[in-house]
């Protein structure tokens, strides 16, 4: 459960956000603890170990675990022969809060990921189809509408509008999960967009880009190194600044 019903001291219940430590541990090492809701918990393991280039395709972790403890979840995943080599050469542990998208660094340099350059889309969107894929976000959002405390990451596909959503307390944990969700099913990240709730911060234009997604959109404005990433990358951002839809970077690759 990702809700617990609450009592308040003056009368009445209210339904709140549950946020627990989850440790994301692979191959018998804590890679990161995450403030985090307790909810699609393998396709966190599987999107973060993707997002976070410890595994490349899905068939690289062979099975998980989850052990339910008195201090929080431990999300155990094993890994193929040659990702588990690869995870031997940068094995470190880090202690993330919600607000924290970058994990398992140890200088400051690595906070400045080489990004593959993310393919031209094969498909375009409207400014009119980007600003109805935000905001129907908010038709989509369960935990959402229950606590108020909740970011959401979607894919939204042509001409079938959004086709996946995960919600979370974290937003990079959100899209972890949106990620591990989207390989489960064999969904390449090519064939649509990331819509988000939160602002565009630089830990999600590089998730994206690691997973191959052409496109970000969401209704807060990115972050100036969000857009010198996302430019670097190829990645077309797409965000309200005030009443209107901006485009931020790649006009010509997506927008119709």
């Amino acid at each position: 459960m990702s809700i617990s019903d609450w009592a308040l001291p003056g009368g009445g219940r209210v339904q709140l956000a549950q946020e627990v430590p989850v440790a994301l541990v692979y191959d018998g090492v804590a890679q990161a603890v995450m403030m985090a809701s307790p909810g699609d918990l393998e396709d966190f393991a599987l999107g973060f170990a993707l997002s976070e280039g410890l595994i490349e395709t899905p068939a690289e972790i062979t099975r998980h675990e989850i052990a339910h403890q008195e201090a929080g979840i431990e999300l155990r995943s094993w890994l193929a022969a040659p990702a588990g080599a690869r995870f031997a050469q940068r094995r470190r542990a880090t202690i993330g809060p919600v607000g924290c998208g970058l994990c398992g660094i140890e200088q400051l340099e690595q906070a400045r990921r080489n990004l593959p350059r993310v393919a031209a889309p094969q498909w375009q969107i409207t400014p009119q189809q980007a600003e109805a894929a935000i905001d129907a976000l908010r038709h989509h959002q369960p935990l959402q509408d229950e606590t108020r405390a909740a970011h959401a990451s979607a894919f939204w596909q042509p001409g079938r509008g959004i086709v996946a959503l995960r919600e979370d307390v974290g937003r990079h944990n959100a899209l972890d999960k949106l990620i591990g969700s989207l390989a489960r099913a064999g969904i390449a990240g090519a064939s649509g967009a990331l819509v988000m709730t939160s602002r565009l911060s630089v830990d999600l234009v590089q998730k994206a880009a690691i997973y191959g997604i052409p496109m970000i959109a969401g209704p807060s404005a990115p972050t100036a190194l969000a857009v010198t990433e996302a430019e670097a990358a190829g990645l077309t951002l797409i965000a309200r600044a005030g009443r209107t839809l901006a485009i931020f970077t790649q006009p010509q690759e997506a927008i119709s």
